[in-house]
């Protein structure tokens, strides 16, 4: 499959709710055409975790704002270990947890925090010769022209039961996690959560892992192969 896209650029973004699969599904996706990978939530996790470090109030947003354009961020975008790092401390484990995943969501909202990490997000993608880029904005604002625009979706049972099992939490309070974050992200007024026009959407239900990158790679290979 990696030699059946293999073009000397090939941008894919993928976009979707949390527990849609996006994360596991771009990973593979970008091991199997030789790419790297880039976990654009992660990114305003770490921030988050930032500017949770620095004790500034989520309603303070000129204090966040000079928290995130003082963080340094290194990002490790090899698939099979990707890798974040937040002014030198390994920021792996702590951005997953419930203090940031709680906070996130109003960090993410603030216009300035948006406009510098997708410069950073597109500065990356522009230095890489095949990348899968995930998040929740990537088609419409990140990426526009990417190769391939993908919107997973799954059922609001099957996002909690995933994203239960990953994090070893009660399914019913993960749905309604799931669900305030689905409503903070896409009412938000910069970038919010949505399909873009051109992208293909991609019910997950159901479906294993395996099938959802297979039908990923039919998807790029038709596409670049015009």
């Amino acid at each position: 499959m990696a030699q059946a896209v293999r073009p000397e650029r090939c941008v894919v973004a993928v976009d979707g709710p949390s527990g849609s699969g996006k994360s596991t599904v771009s990973r593979r996706l970008a091991t199997a055409i030789d790419g790297i990978y880039l976990d654009t939530g992660a990114m305003y996790r770490a921030v988050t975790w930032a500017v949770l470090q620095a004790d500034v109030d989520l309603t303070d947003t000129d204090s966040i704002i000079k928290v995130a354009q003082e963080t340094d961020l290194s990002i490790g975008t090899d698939p099979r270990a990707p890798h974040f790092e937040a002014n030198g401390v390994d920021v792996d484990a702590a951005i997953r947890g419930p203090e940031v995943t709680g906070a996130v969501s109003a960090v993410a909202a603030i216009p300035q925090v948006r406009a510098m990490l997708v410069q950073f997000q597109q500065d990356i993608i522009a230095g890489a010769p095949r990348i899968v880029v995930e998040g929740r904005d990537i088609a419409s604002v990140v990426a526009p022209d990417a190769d391939l625009k993908v919107y997973l979706t799954a059922s609001a049972a099957a996002r909690a039961q995933r994203r239960s099992a990953e994090d070893a939490t009660d399914v019913a309070a993960t749905e309604a996690d799931l669900a305030r974050r689905d409503k903070l992200d896409s009412s938000r007024a910069a970038d919010p959560l949505q399909q873009a026009a051109d992208a293909t959407e991609l019910d997950t239900t159901g479906l294993g892992i395996d099938e959802v990158v297979e039908r990923l790679l039919d998807m790029l290979n038709s596409k670049v192969s015009k």
